[in-house]
């Protein structure tokens, strides 16, 4: 292998340490569940967007031409297999994965708040509203699990603990 090609496939040649920050806990459906609204959102972006730039209002084809590359990405970022002939699908699908999941939270989520606020019509609401629910299920990924009641219990009488401490500290400290 010459230089040129490892200058061509640099992802090759790097071993992944993002691949343990990609899970951040996340099960193994979850993920799944997370992809698989990813490109329902997708779906209904293009859908809705397609139907919203039929018009003469320039607000609402702007609204639907931002909903098609809100489409795009969701699908780029999800399922890069099915932009296959897209030369960069596998660089912006490994780049995305390597996100946080409140990072992939806040990008979903604005992008599909902005063709809402450009043009305010049920197409725009019910076309993005997948695509929203995709960035609230990783916002949700990104709160992490939730506890158990034991370990609260303990975590709430140790800190009950150190607050009695601290406070017969300065009682004994005043006396």
């Amino acid at each position: 292998m010459s230089s040129q090609d490892d200058e061509q496939f640099p992802a090759a040649a790097a071993p992944e340490p993002a691949a343990a920050s990609a899970d951040e806990g996340m099960t193994w459906w979850y993920r799944w569940l997370c992809r698989i609204a990813g490109v329902i959102g997708g779906m209904s972006c293009a859908c809705a967007g397609l139907w919203n730039c039929i018009t003469i209002n320039p607000l609402n084809i702007a609204a639907g031409v931002w909903m098609m590359l809100n489409a795009f990405v969701l699908f780029l970022c999800e399922a890069p297999f099915c932009c296959q002939f897209v030369e960069f699908a596998t660089a912006v699908s490994t780049r995305a994965d390597r996100l946080r999941a409140w990072q992939k939270a806040a990008f979903y989520c604005g992008m599909a708040v902005f063709p809402v606020m450009l043009s305010l019509t049920l197409t725009t609401l019910f076309g993005n509203a997948v695509a929203f629910a995709t960035g609230v299920l990783y916002g949700l990924s990104a709160l992490g699990k939730k506890g158990d009641a034991i370990s609260y219990a303990r975590i709430h009488q140790q800190q009950k603990q150190m607050d009695e401490e601290k406070l017969t500290g300065t009682l004994e400290g005043q006396a």
